[in-house]
């Protein structure tokens, strides 16, 4: 048991990783990226990281895989991206942080009606009170609802939401690493998302000092490195406990307003991130293995990595 806890604790302390640089995503986009380019910024983050990944790699998914890396590529980075982007120009972060927050709550709606897989209470009560504490944190100051900026969130987040856990079922390709399959979901999810960017896009494409550097900061920390980071804590830990995890985001991007910014929070806001940051570090503390889930017993070597949901993903 303690080995398995210190493994459950390392895979948190490293998924937690990509949550807090994606914080920045909002105060990058608004403040750095041209304007009225979404769908740019998706493909500029998606693809240079997915090359960059693969040609560290060098792997080939086997056939029998390709229909399920099309799969999570649209979940995780076709989709996602486009819909995330949209939000970011159209809402405040605060405002699309409260719906992202719901990432846990719409993982656990997805288990249980697509995989009969039951999410504990105890986690359903800490992600319930993270989405509180966000709501609280954001409709304690003025608030600007944008009907397509809050379609596009919410759409996303259900997106990734999935992703995660058809991640987390699904494992590993055979003889496949962890950046191999995060390359490929980018390229293939570039793919998808270059299309769109003539079709949306409005705004002109102006490649100045600060947009390189937010491009940059995007495609590389926010995007090879941390979705390598999160599909790893993906495999290893719980759905609902890995989209828990994003709560962090949000209580990242406040940080940054407050001191980047200029943002000031207020006493309510500041409580109601307290609560979100409470809820979403508490809620991994709940039993990593599904209830009514039989144990199996231990194997010597190295489990495989393809593994269902009920089975801890090799570290």
């Amino acid at each position: 048991m303690p080995h398995v806890m210190t493994d459950r604790t390392q895979a948190t302390l490293i998924g937690a990783i990509a949550p807090v640089v994606w914080g920045t995503t909002y105060a990058v986009t608004t403040e750095l990226l041209p304007p009225d380019r979404p769908m740019t910024a998706a493909l500029l983050r998606a693809a240079p990281a997915g090359v960059l990944l693969l040609l560290l790699t060098r792997q080939i998914p086997p056939a029998s895989w390709w229909g399920r890396l099309v799969v999570l590529a649209v979940l995780n980075i076709g989709a996602f991206f486009p819909l995330l982007f949209l939000g970011a120009y159209r809402l405040p972060g605060g405002l699309a942080a409260v719906v992202g927050s719901a990432q846990p709550l719409i993982a656990a709606a997805v288990l249980l009606l697509a995989f009969r897989q039951p999410t504990p209470a105890r986690q359903l009560v800490w992600a319930v009170l993270a989405v509180a504490g966000v709501g609280l944190a954001v409709f304690a100051g003025p608030v600007t609802v944008d009907v397509l900026g809050i379609t596009a969130a919410f759409a996303g987040t259900a997106s990734m939401a999935t992703g995660v856990v058809l991640t987390r079922r699904w494992g590993l390709p055979p003889g496949m690493s962890g950046l191999a399959v995060t390359g490929w979901q980018l390229v293939l999810g570039a793919v998808v998302i270059t299309p769109l960017v003539p079709l949306l896009d409005t705004g002109d494409f102006e490649l100045d000092g600060p947009a390189i550097a937010g491009y940059a900061w995007l495609a590389i920390p926010g995007t090879a490195i941390a979705y390598a980071v999160w599909f790893s804590a993906g495999r290893r830990l719980p759905a609902t406990s890995t989209a828990l995890l994003g709560v962090l985001s949000p209580v990242v991007a406040a940080l940054i307003g407050w001191v980047w910014l200029g943002q000031a929070l207020s006493g309510f806001q500041s409580a109601g991130f307290a609560l979100a940051l409470a809820a979403a570090l508490i809620g991994q503390t709940t039993a990593h293995r599904t209830p009514g889930t039989p144990r199996r017993p231990k194997r010597p070597g190295r489990a495989p990595a393809a593994c269902p949901a009920s089975v801890p993903a090799a570290p």
